[in-house]
């Protein structure tokens, strides 16, 4: 070992012998066990962020850890290639969107192999890569056949900024989910895959996954489903055009319908076209304006100002026979459901607060069990709120006194057998639509010919390839579109002449599959070899953000189901366990006077012992400086270059602090003075082993002597030992649980130990050099995980043993649980509650030696003297608590 750490010296020789070695290939391997570790690829934007490092060094710290417990692990990196900014590139700066992909695939695979993460590069893939959409196109085609692909005219979701339509995922909140342009609303033929024809499967999936997955993530696709059971019913509208003669709605709770106060429907309703020239003008301005703010961008998620207007038109109610208003709404969409609703205040919030705003009447028809008496003898109720639990029916004819429950079940039937309405299930999903205006994206391979109509590729011509380059002008037609002698060609039926599709696929198909084909990536023939699919799938532990939830990660469940059902896996679930780590964040710094964010250079900061802020002024004029904790950008001048950090640092100081600093799935606030702290744990640690490598090089006792040492060991050592057996029980419980920062904390604690009970070196006796070896060598492997360049040098110094750790079939240490016993552990002892002292015992002591040992100390008595104890509670191993009186 040299006598100073040199991270940049080390790192760079074990990235070189990692590679020479073939250190993190896998193979396939009936015979072993496998592990699937995989993190979410990236696009490939030209530099790692530090959310970039902490994501893939959570992912590597865990392949590491199955590694060591020798598991086969797979643990592959490929690029998310295709998409905007490359085409946004061409546009601006004139590059070829293959060389900038190409480029920037380049630079940001030296910045991940510079930060040591131990991928199997023989399985790299980049999506935009002929073999890889070629694919994508093959999956169309087989999607197409099953009934699953489809074109149609459709009003969609389209982004001015980035000239593509989105996906109603994609559209979320009213803006592009990639630049956060507000999205408009158009008409144009698109593509789409029937996503709608697994929705039950989705959501009963979920139980399978129920346990490796976060709720939230789960909750989240529930919702975006949107699953509904309830009944279709028709409502007769008087007073209107013969063409619409009833308006149907959908509705959960049919129980309620005693209560309906009002018919709405949307601004784009059948109904409205076929009576808008019999509306007055206020109902036409008001028709007007609605369709104008709903082709205006929308938060589907933010609650808007309800609005709406009386049309004058009259429904009845087919349950009570009662006139109701027609109104319309503009909560009330044409897209979701029947473009309907029935108004029932009473019961839902959203119609309360409509009926309080226009003065409509509010009825309350379902009443808690013990108000039902008070309800039937009223006729009308003062609600401050709607009431929207299911309950008692109430002023509902033959259906008063049933329970919602039942109420609902018979009204159904009753609606069924009179013939105007039926029991039905609704989603809110919709199908998926994945046509895109660009030119970086995949071909889809479809064939417009004149006299064949739309013709599939052939599957054995594709792939359908991208033409070198295309005009990008800047409007909404595919740039493809302009490539003559890509778009013409022949009929594969006929032979006539025909157009290629221009359109090309949603970068998210490239994404809904890409670790299947890690498992088999050169494969020519097919997307992969199911048998090597069988082995390697499903994903062990899936790891990414939570902003995937209804896009990407809905999407490729759905897909694997789909590959299912069309014979390539077995399975429906892609992933047993997922974990969404938190975001990488920094400290901002803005100047009220300057208006502006100040570089943090600029500002002198105080702060207390913990590391946080306490107050800042800007040096230069001694004027406060407003601090906050924000995502990384560079307008805000909080980003931080991993390059640089690795630079100064190492990489393993890096990934020491972004791992040890937050639990993975919280935010995690950057601070250099953290991973200053994980360089100088680094140094200590080296500079342990050097002092004692040589020591433990010529030491003569093995552990079958320490072992047979026993209690006759040194004090010193048996400590020493119960530490190191602790700590390796501490750290896998911790890995094993999903908890990456304690074992950080752990092994700090186990290096102060073995400062503590380790004593010089030159006069260790050999039974203590031994203790001393297992202690670092225990250490050296559990840190491996966190810190690989270092722990590959030091282990390589104190094993003799230059292949490697993982090379060299190098495994976790195995824990004795005997000698992590404590001889004693400390008891807290209480007087009514109350801490009053702490004695020590051993861990096997009965209740009644602990009473005894509380009742004897000293400072206990003093609360107990001259009083009457009435009680001892024993908890063992942690607590006595003596109750006196």
């Amino acid at each position: 070992m040299d006598q100073k750490y040199f991270p940049k010296k080390v790192e760079t020789k074990w990235q070189k012998k990692w590679a020479e070695l073939g250190t993190f290939e896998a193979n396939a391997d009936p015979n072993r066990q496998k592990f699937y570790c995989l993190e979410m690829l990236p696009y490939p934007s030209g530099r790692l962020h530090m959310g970039h490092v902490r994501n893939y060094s959570i992912g590597d710290a865990l392949a590491w850890y199955k590694r060591l417990h020798g598991f086969n692990v797979i643990h592959p990196i490929g690029w998310d290639s295709f998409g905007q900014p490359a085409e946004q590139a061409a546009i601006k700066q004139g590059v070829n969107p293959r060389e900038w992909t190409e480029d920037n695939i380049s630079q940001m695979r030296a910045q991940l192999k510079t930060l040591g993460i131990g991928y199997d590069w023989s399985r790299e893939i980049a999506a935009h890569r002929p073999e890889y959409y070629k694919f994508d196109q093959w999956f169309f085609l087989k999607m197409l056949e099953k009934g699953l692909a489809y074109r149609k005219e459709s009003e969609v979701n389209w982004c001015p900024k980035c000239e593509t339509t989105l996906s109603n995922e994609q559209a979320s909140g009213g803006v592009c989910w990639r630049c956060g342009t507000p999205v408009e609303k158009r008409s144009r033929p698109q593509w789409f895959v029937k996503i709608t024809a697994y929705a039950d499967e989705l959501l009963e999936g979920m139980e399978e996954i129920s346990d490796g997955w976060p709720e939230k993530v789960l909750t989240m696709q529930k919702n975006w489903i949107g699953r509904s059971k309830g009944a279709f019913v028709n409502f007769r509208i008087e007073g209107g055009s013969s063409e619409v003669p009833s308006v149907r709605v959908f509705t959960t709770r049919i129980d309620t319908i005693y209560g309906v106060n009002a018919i709405v429907v949307a601004a784009g309703h059948p109904l409205v076209d076929a009576n808008i020239d019999s509306f007055s003008e206020e109902v036409r301005l008001s028709v007007e304006e609605i369709l104008t703010e709903q082709a205006a961008p929308t938060d589907y998620e933010a609650e808007t100002e309800k609005k709406g207007v009386d049309t004058g038109l009259e429904a009845i109610n087919p349950f009570s026979g009662e006139r109701i208003p027609v109104w319309i709404g503009n909560y009330v969409m044409m897209s979701y459901g029947t473009g309907a609703v029935m108004s029932v205040p009473a019961h839902d919030e959203r119609d309360f607060e409509f009926a309080k705003k226009y003065g409509l009447p509010i009825r309350q028809v379902i009443s808690e069990p013990h108000l039902v008496h008070e309800h039937n003898t009223m006729q009308a109720l003062a609600l401050e709120d709607a009431f929207t639990e299911k309950g008692i029916l109430v002023h509902s004819d033959d259906w008063t006194g049933k329970p919602s429950a039942d109420a609902i079940e018979s009204m159904t039937a009753f609606a069924e057998n009179k013939r105007f309405g039926e029991g039905a299930v609704t989603y809110r999903l919709r199908d998926w639509g994945i046509s895109r205006q660009r030119f970086w994206g995949s071909p889809i391979p479809i064939i417009y010919c004149p006299d064949c109509g739309t013709v599939p590729v052939p599957i054995d011509e594709l792939p359908v390839e991208l033409p070198e380059s295309a005009p990008f002008t800047g409007v909404g037609e595919s740039p493809l579109a302009k490539v003559e002698s890509f778009v013409n060609v022949e009929c594969p039926e006929c032979g006539g002449a025909a157009e290629r599709e221009t359109d090309t696929m949603d970068t998210f198909v490239d994404s809904t599959w890409y670790y299947f084909r890690y498992c088999d990536p050169h494969n020519e023939d097919l997307p992969f070899e199911p048998s090597e699919a069988a082995y390697w799938m499903p994903v062990d532990l899936y790891i990414g953000g939570i902003d995937h939830a209804v896009m990407h990660l809905l999407y490729t469940r759905f897909w694997t189901k789909m590959m299912r059902d069309i014979g390539l896996v077995d399975f429906g679930e892609p992933a047993k366990s997922l974990l969404t780590q938190g975001m990488v964040v920094g400290e901002s710094f803005y100047s009220k006077t300057k208006e502006s964010y100040v570089f943090p250079e600029d500002v002198e900061i105080q702060r207390d012992s913990a590391g946080r802020v306490t107050g800042a002024v800007l040096r230069s004029d001694v004027t406060p400086v407003r601090v906050a904790v924000e995502k990384m950008s560079k307008s805000k001048h909080n980003g931080v270059d991993p390059d640089d950090m690795i630079s100064i640092y190492g990489a393993d100081a890096v990934r020491v602090f972004v791992l040890f600093a937050a639990p993975a799935e919280n935010e995690l606030v950057w601070q250099e003075t953290g991973i200053e702290g994980a360089v100088r744990f680094l140094q200590r640690v080296w500079r342990f082993v050097l002092r004692w490598q040589e020591a433990i090089e010529s030491a003569s006792a093995s552990a079958d002597d320490l072992a047979a040492a026993g209690t006759e060991a040194p004090k010193n050592s048996q400590d020493l030992r119960r530490k190191t057996h602790q700590t390796i029980i501490r750290v896998r419980e911790n890995f094993e649980s999903g908890q990456f920062n304690t074992p950080v904390a752990a092994l700090m604690e186990l290096l102060n130990s073995m400062h503590d009970l380790a004593g010089e070196p030159e006069a260790a006796k050999a039974v203590e050099a031994a203790a001393v070896k297992e202690a670092i060598e225990s250490l050296i492997l559990m840190l491996a995980p966190y810190a690989p360049h270092f722990c590959e040098e030091v282990w390589e110094a104190v094993s003799g043993n230059g292949q490697g750790i993982v090379a060299s079939g190098g495994r976790f240490p195995e824990a004795d649980t005997d000698l992590a016993k404590d001889d004693e552990v400390e008891i807290a002892v209480q007087v009514n509650g109350k801490l009053r002292s702490r004695v020590y015992a051993s861990p096997e002591a009965a209740n009644a030696e602990l009473e005894s040992l509380a009742l004897a100390d000293e400072k206990v008595s003093e609360y107990t003297e001259g009083k009457t104890v009435v009680k001892v509670i024993v908890v063992p191993g942690r607590l006595v608590n003596v109750v006196v009186r």
